[in-house]
This record gives C-alpha cells, sequence and structure tokens, in this order.
C-alpha cells in the first residue's frame, strides 16, 4: 500500500511511521489532546493525519494520544474466510 510501517494497538490501526515521521490518525479526540495540529500525509493519495513529530519526546502525551485514538475509532471489522471458487466441470462430449 504505501511501503512504511502501521502502528497498532489491539489490532486498530493508531498511526503510521512513514519518512522518519510519526503520523496520528485524526480524530477530535486526539486532535483535542495536542497543543497544535501540524497535517501532514504518510503517503501521497493519504488524507491528512496529525504529525508528532515535536512531541516525540513526550511519552506521557504520546500514550494519552495512541490510547485516546484507539478509543475513538471503530473496532476492526472481522474478516471472514473466502469460501473456494467452483471450478466449471469439463463437458462431455
Amino acid at each position: 500500500m504505501f511501503g512504511e510501517y502501521s502502528l497498532y494497538l489491539d489490532g486498530k490501526v493508531v498511526a503510521f511511521a512513514c519518512d522518519n515521521s510519526l503520523l496520528l490518525k485524526p480524530t477530535p479526540e486526539g486532535k483535542a489532546l495536542l497543543p497544535r495540529v501540524t497535517p501532514g500525509k504518510p503517503y501521497p493519495e493519504a488524507k491528512d493525519y496529525y504529525v508528532l513529530d515535536e512531541f516525540l519526546d513526550d511519552t506521557e502525551l504520546l500514550q494519552r494520544l495512541l490510547q485516546t485514538t484507539f478509543d475513538a475509532l471503530p473496532a476492526p471489522k472481522i474478516k471472514t474466510a473466502k469460501k473456494p471458487r467452483k471450478t466449471a466441470k469439463a463437458k462431455k462430449a
């Protein structure tokens, strides 16, 4: 998809690590915890995420941001196993 890293918390993607930057998935709850928001894209076609580079030394804030974002995001959809395809049987001549 984009060739970088996704950060998962209990099965939910909450952030990306791309081009030496940490980008948080945008939620109103996460934005409320940030003193200032710098938008950025993890890959060219993506929507804006919150760039957390200036907060990397504040581990307490990062933990709150990741947990708050996790709590705000919906549960991941459960993937069901695909049924095997039926193959066409050869017609008798």
